[in-house]
């Protein structure tokens, strides 16, 4: 085996391996980045890569990256995946914007309505220019976070 990243755990991580597989339910990623590092074990099994990825269900890059990241960032980085720093999507409404809506949902509904429901709140918000567009959706999530 000329392996570059060569995974050898301690008695204690692999308990902590052992425990987060037998409670995780489901595929989660964090049971299925504790069995990498248990099969790919070079005092246990010591499985090849190609191997551990047809037991795991993922592809073979995916444990030639949590075997690199053992050696290079340590057991806890390998077993957690790391968190983004930054949302994959802007929020749509800024802190005025939220503001706003607050206001506006804690003011009179328009005439002719009897109270603000979410598909008027967005649509009020869209002809207002406070946003481009919104969904009911977003409205609800906004409302229900700032309670």
């Amino acid at each position: 085996m000329n392996k570059k990243y060569v995974v050898r755990l301690s008695d204690e991580e692999r308990t902590v391996c052992e425990q987060v597989i037998k409670d995780q339910k489901g595929k989660s990623e964090k049971s299925r980045r504790a069995q990498i590092l248990r099969k790919a074990d070079i005092d246990g099994p010591g499985w090849k890569d190609e191997k551990i990825s047809e037991a795991v269900g993922c592809r073979v890059r995916t444990v030639e990256n949590v075997r690199m990241q053992l050696v290079l960032e340590g057991f806890d980085a390998a077993l957690h995946r790391k968190q983004r720093a930054t949302s994959p999507t802007a929020p749509i409404l800024d802190g005025v914007g939220e503001a706003k809506l607050i206001a506006m949902r804690l003011g009179k509904p328009p005439a002719g309505y009897g109270r603000w429901s979410l598909r008027l709140l967005a649509d009020q918000l869209v002809e207002l220019d406070i946003v481009e567009s919104i969904s009911p959706e977003t409205v609800r999530k906004t409302l229900k976070k700032t309670g």
